[in-house]
């Protein structure tokens, strides 16, 4: 992702996806290699089901992907990764972001995602 066309819209679902611990803990262990759902959840401590939320939010802010691939024994397993990004925050990339925003100013990112 190029920062600098990024929308003030997708702006803030990054920043709002990354502003949870568990979230930012997941990206972490994926830059440093790939992941199926049961690993994180016992490297993270915890559940698989609180995992798998916290995937589907980063999935959706478009930070990781996932890919099925088949086990030596035949079970289906979902890897993810993380979607190679890079975003500069300095007050020029905000003020081009905020001009585009599409939100009203009183808006909190929780209330978007209804």
């Amino acid at each position: 992702m190029n920062d600098s066309t990024i929308s003030g819209d997708e702006l803030v679902r990054v920043l709002a996806t990354l502003a949870n611990p568990h979230r930012m803990r997941v990206v972490a262990v994926l830059a440093r290699r790939r992941a199926y759902v049961s690993q994180l959840a016992r490297e993270l401590g915890i559940s698989r089901a609180l995992v798998q939320v916290h995937l589907r939010k980063l999935a959706a802010a478009g930070l990781v992907s996932a890919h099925l691939e088949l086990s030596e024994d035949g079970k289906a397993m979902k890897y993810y990764e993380v979607k190679p990004f890079v975003y500069t925050l300095t007050p020029a990339t905000i003020a081009t972001a905020a001009d585009t925003l599409t939100a009203g100013p009183d808006a909190r990112p929780d209330e978007e995602e209804s």
